[in-house]
């Protein structure tokens, strides 16, 4: 299998739908150049994903020519018995009979318990021996601790989804280096998710780009985060989710034939990590886990974008962000409105104080210009 995996959460749309014309131009060029990996889950586009693959790729090409991979909503589980139910509906929205890859979704130190305790695992298992599901695993969002535990007392998961990048290699929160390592000493193959930090390492700083640009001024950002996920232990696939056709040919050009960065290449895309991280206000990958959950419709991983490019380029009155800023408090719920719930931080990934982050945009920006 090629190390480029076609991730379904960030798919291209029209008039907000999926637009599912560019999605088959996307899937074409993807499986003509020999790529068959795709990713999805239960959540995505409360299920829009799942239908565009059914729509993009099922009805279009032979069963053995692709692999699909789809994860339970852990999130969603309140009872043991719910888990049947959601299988069945993924099944009949990818318009499969059986799962390539079936995942646990986004366990991590607060849900692993209950996870144990509605026997997920045991049911995982079943689906295997069923033919459901072809392989098992799980994807992953907590400490190398928990995930030490989790793979010595579940030895049955044969595949783990790390969120890999060279900004959060060493990052305190996300630990990609060390939850890395743990798969190593289990000897599991790794899906990478988020080689791109949901875009962050496309759009990078000016001393970040021109660093990595002294390496090889030929390959884009982005080129050197899927790489660099890529050229470490135990990865299978590096997931990246391609909504333009210029971003799936860039990806194509240098993952067809992939050639692993070297040890010196490595270490210069983590010192450009370290210049973002020090330039980012609000590490946000806006995989919007939290917005469905958020009971004052709050456009969260929007409101983050704007402050972070609003601190980055200086808060102008005049300047496009401020006026994006301004049609995002006309269309959705307004930081001010948070009810401090804290529904979205149990959902959120990165572990980020939504709560607080919410009342600083409403100090420094809602309340100072709007």
């Amino acid at each position: 299998m090629k190390k480029l995996g076609f991730g379904l959460m960030r798919l291209p749309k029209k008039n907000n739908e999926i637009d599912l014309e560019q999605v088959k131009s996307l899937v074409d060029q993807f499986m003509n150049n020999g790529f068959t990996y795709y990713d999805t889950a239960y959540i995505y586009g409360d299920g829009a994903s799942e239908r565009a693959f059914r729509e993009c790729v099922v009805k279009r090409y032979p069963r053995d020519s692709f692999t699909i991979t789809d994860k339970i909503p852990c999130m969603n589980l309140t009872r043991e018995d719910q888990m049947e139910g959601f299988v069945l509906e993924m099944l009949e929205r990818l318009g499969v009979d059986y799962f390539d890859y079936l995942w646990l979704h986004a366990l991590n130190d607060a849900n692993y318990d209950k996870m144990v305790r509605l026997h997920a695992f045991e049911y995982l298992t079943e689906q295997k021996n069923n033919g459901r599901a072809k392989h098992i695993g799980m994807s992953f969002h907590g400490s190398p601790a928990v995930l030490d535990r989790i793979l010595s007392e579940h030895p049955e998961l044969e595949y783990v989804q790390l969120q890999i990048n060279y900004c959060d290699w060493t990052d305190e929160n996300i630990q990609s280096h060390a939850c890395q390592e743990v798969c190593v000493k289990y000897n599991k193959p790794i899906i990478v998710m988020e080689p791109v930090k949901g875009g962050s390492l496309q759009n990078l700083p000016k001393d970040a780009e021109n660093l990595l640009r002294s390496m090889d001024p030929a390959f884009s950002n982005a080129s050197w985060a899927i790489r660099f996920a890529a050229s470490q232990p135990n990865v299978m696939v590096v997931l990246s989710g391609m909504n333009t056709m210029e971003q799936m040919t860039d990806n194509i050009s240098y993952m067809k034939s992939f050639v692993p960065l070297t040890q010196k290449e490595q270490e210069t895309c983590i010192e450009a990590g370290k210049i973002l991280r020090a330039q980012t206000a609000i590490p946000c990958t806006a995989c919007r886990y939290c917005t469905p959950v958020c009971p004052k419709k709050i456009a969260i991983p929007d409101y983050f974008s704007v402050y972070n490019n609003l601190k980055r380029f200086g808060m102008k009155s005049d300047s496009d962000i401020w006026n994006y800023f301004l049609n995002l408090i006309q269309l959705n719920g307004k930081p001010s409105d948070c009810i401090k719930c804290g529904m979205c931080e149990r959902r959120c990934p990165q572990k980020l104080q939504i709560r607080r982050y919410l009342e600083t945009i409403k100090t420094e920006v809602e309340d100072e210009f709007a």
